[in-house]
């Protein structure tokens, strides 16, 4: 499945990414500081849920055009429900 997003959804996930990226810069500088393992891992767990959503941001961009072009052999819709559930999982 190629990742086939239209410009706006694009710029959306790149957002996150980038703020995920400027967060876990912060969290190695904070490791490097000594900071307090509290934040450390309050950013973590922020920055993990930054990837989660852009994750699911193409996940749910895959999915849509699945169904937009839905009208296969049911053999590939079920090929493609096991690679989106897949998909799905690997972000659980």
């Amino acid at each position: 499945m190629e990742l086939d997003m239209a410009a706006d959804e694009l710029k959306s996930v790149l957002n996150r990414l980038r703020r995920a990226q400027g967060q876990l810069t912060g969290v190695i500088r904070m490791i490097e500081e000594g900071r307090d393992c509290e934040d450390v891992i309050t950013q973590m767990a922020a920055v993990s849920r930054a990837l989660d959503r852009a994750g699911f941001a193409i996940i749910a961009t895959g999915l849509q055009h699945c169904v937009a072009d839905g009208a296969g052999e049911p053999a590939d819709r079920d090929l493609m429900r096991a690679r989106l559930e897949k998909l799905f999982l690997s972000l659980a």
